[in-house]
């Protein structure tokens, strides 16, 4: 038995070869390109404006470029390359005349059905031969018949009849499928034929090489690299360790925009003559001071003119941007909005050291540059500057020249409407009052998230032991500045609802708590407010930022003593509950946000000092002084006890409810008598925005909901 290669002469099978290559590289690559994105940017709803700032078309082509950049030019084309090629390969296989081998088969050469006996058989042989033996047939030249032709046919009849009438050549065609035995085969590959005629061989070795020499490791290589050379915040690694360098436990805002001009992704925007380019004309921009006071101090002043080459030019660009200078020209001013977004993303890295270091004054400034940046404002600037048409200059005549103190967008919007009104719009140089109304309007929709109760819990027990895992849950809303007719709060709203056992959706997060006491709160919630699906907050509204920014709050705990972080930051993006309802009016819905750590191993009281940030927008942030009361898992199960033990309601009581709810229904049930449930988990201290009411209700609180609960546990007992 031989064995012979045989390559695609015709041309029939190699279109389906080239066809399946390019599919598997192509279909791959289009299903990346066409899902839909789901990242936060993309699906948040944004608050509406008509303000666009003077270099609005500078921004919005930084936006385009950021589009193209991360949509892959290169990919496009690879994805239109590879259909082309698909639909040209699909073009030749529809043309193209397949040949398919014919399987030699003796039942079709007779014209006799498989299940013929052997008489009949030979009837049909004897038949054939009175027509087709050489001897008697007869050529008809009508039908280009020739004497060769009836001669070949003979001799496949003759073949075909002693197959199955031979036992020995039938036994050869049953099992090695022809008459005469064993065959050679050839084997069939998808390739013209062409590569591996003489001349070509060294073409095809080429062709070899390059791909799996040079292609292939190119680029695994590249991405290997790639991977290495980047922070898990998407920083180059020198520029990671250029940032930590740049750590001091002196460092203030200014020295943090300095810091991050340090990044070594710069060097890539300000390639070439790009790094001295305009460096003089931007230095002196900023450097002019006005009736607002200087963009940048003396102090980062001459820190920014001891650097030297890109490091230099990003941070006179960083302080341009955030001065809102315009520098009189297309190529600066494009590079000021270009540096902004790296200077973000460097930020987020430099966010990660403090966060090692764990020191709390240094961790905030990071925080706020975050805050700056986004809304391009410089460090102790008026927060003013956030709200559309204002600039330093107006924000200083609407807080007083004499004013050493900023207004907050929340002091402002507090202030009555017509002072607020008259500021705003009767002295010379400030709003127009088209101008005026549309910096309310936006500031109306700033999502402004205001603190109403913070504890800790452990779910399913009534108090916090050593080393349990703890949930430190915030309870807040959404009230935007200038919100009038704020309902007050729900006191049902402030309560935690700990999940059925069984519940895992509600257990992992995925869905609010469904128990006794949730149907109870859903009685008495509004019909907005049972929503569980995530909900997103609008986009940051940062016309001067070119970037889609969705708004991060962080939380985390401090300790009071030391300025450490004693809990390291929970980042919250998405509320469980509607932020506006389908008028477009705030909800003022009770959001619920938990953070889960371990419980110190000693029993006792640990102060702290919670921390709520807002990446996004400046004046927003809030901290208040909470207390965890750890106790001992012997104290605590005895307090336990002796609450049920105090709880157990009386025989009598119990009749004259049941006979109660026999003749009147529920509305007859007199309620049990209340009693008084020690929150030891919960102790708090109010700051400038807590009151004494809020301690009261913090320390101790009334709660009839799990009496009955209670009861029947201290009963079974």
């Amino acid at each position: 038995m031989s064995t012979e290669y045989n390559y695609d002469e015709q041309g029939q099978f190699f279109p389906y070869f080239i066809l399946t290559v390019s599919a598997l590289v192509t279909l791959p690559l289009s299903y990346t390109l066409l899902r839909p994105n789901k990242d936060i940017e993309d699906t948040a709803p944004r608050i509406k404006s008509d303000f666009k700032p003077i270099d609005d078309a500078l921004v919005q082509g930084q936006k385009r470029k950021q589009w193209r950049r991360e949509r892959r030019l290169k990919r496009i084309i690879t994805v239109a390359a590879g259909w082309l090629t698909m639909g040209l390969m699909i073009y030749l296989i529809s043309v193209t005349k397949t040949t398919a081998p014919k399987i030699w088969d003796p039942y079709t050469i007779l014209e006799i059905s498989r299940s013929s006996t052997e008489q009949q058989i030979k009837k049909r042989y004897r038949d054939l031969s009175r027509v087709f033996h050489p001897d008697k047939a007869i050529v008809d030249e009508s039908k280009n018949q020739t004497v060769e032709d009836i001669n070949d046919y003979w001799v496949e009849v003759t073949k075909a009849f002693k197959t199955l009438t031979d036992e020995e050549i039938r036994n050869n065609y049953i099992q090695y499928g022809h008459p005469d035995g064993k065959q050679s085969f050839s084997i069939g590959i998808a390739l013209p034929k062409f590569i591996v005629t003489d001349g070509n061989g060294k073409y095809v070795l080429l062709v070899y090489g390059l791909l799996l020499g040079v292609l292939l490791p190119y680029v695994v290589g590249k991405w290997w690299y790639g991977t290495q050379r980047m922070t898990k915040e998407k920083v180059l690694l020198a520029s990671a360790s250029n940032l930590f360098r740049e750590y001091k436990e002196n460092i203030t805002d200014g020295d943090v925009v300095n810091a991050l001009s340090s990044g070594e992704e710069y060097k890539g925007v300000l390639n070439g003559n790009k790094v001295d380019s305009g460096l003089g004309k931007i230095e002196k921009s900023f450097i002019q001071e006005d009736e607002a006071g200087p963009i940048v101090t003396q102090k980062d002043r001459k820190k920014l003119e001891s650097y030297d080459g890109a490091r230099r030019k990003a941070a006179a660009l960083l302080w341009a941007y955030l001065g809102r200078i315009r520098l009189d020209g297309a190529s600066l001013d494009d590079e000021k909005f270009e540096a902004a977004p790296l200077a973000l993303k460097l930020n987020e890295s430099f966010i990660a050291i403090t966060l090692a270091f764990g020191n709390v004054p240094q961790l905030l400034s990071a925080y706020r540059i975050s805050q700056h940046l986004i809304q391009a404002v410089p460090p102790n600037a008026s927060p003013l500057l956030q709200l559309p048409h204002i600039t330093r200059q107006i924000a200083k005549a609407i807080e007083g020249p004499d004013s050493r103190k900023h207004l907050t967008v929340q002091e402002f919007m507090a202030t009555p409407e017509y002072k607020r009104r008259k500021l705003a719009t009767d002295q010379a140089g400030v709003l127009s009052p088209i101008q005026y109304n549309e910096a309310v309007a936006v500031a109306r929709q700033l999502p402004l998230l205001n603190v109403e109760k913070v504890f800790f819990k452990v779910m399913g027990e009534r108090f916090v032991t050593t080393s349990s895992l703890v949930q430190f849950v915030v309870k807040a809303r959404v009230i935007p500045p200038g919100s009038a007719n704020v309902p007050e709060v729900n006191e049902l709203d402030l309560e935690d609802i700990d999940p059925d056992e069984g519940d895992l959706d509600a257990l992992l997060g995925r869905k609010p708590a469904k128990n006794k006491k949730a149907k109870l709160l859903e009685a008495d919630a509004s019909p907005t407010a049972d929503a569980e699906k995530p909900l997103q907050p609008p986009l940051a509204y940062a016309p001067y930022f070119p970037r889609d920014h969705s708004p991060r709050w962080h939380v985390f705990l401090s300790d009071s003593k030391l300025g450490k972080v004693a809990v390291p930051p929970f980042t919250m993006t998405t509320f469980n509950k509607p932020l506006i309802d389908d008028n477009g009016n705030p909800t003022f819905n009770m959001q619920t946000f938990k953070m889960q750590f371990q419980a110190p191993p000693q029993a006792g009281n640990y102060p702290f000092v919670m921390h709520l940030v807002c990446d996004s927008y400046i004046g927003m942030d809030s901290k208040r002084e909470v207390v965890l009361e750890v106790k001992d898992s012997s104290q605590a199960a005895a307090m336990v006890n002796e609450e049920d033990e105090i709880s157990e309601p009386e025989e009598d009581s119990l009749a004259g409810q049941m006979n109660a709810l026999k003749t009147g229904g529920v509305a007859g049930l007199a309620a049990p008598p209340k009693r008084t449930k020690k929150r030891a988990p919960v102790v708090e201290s109010s700051d400038e925005e807590s009151d004494t009411e809020g301690e009261a209700e913090d320390t101790s609180e009334t709660n009839t909901d799990t009496d009955s609960e209670d009861e029947g546990k201290g009963k079974g007992k």
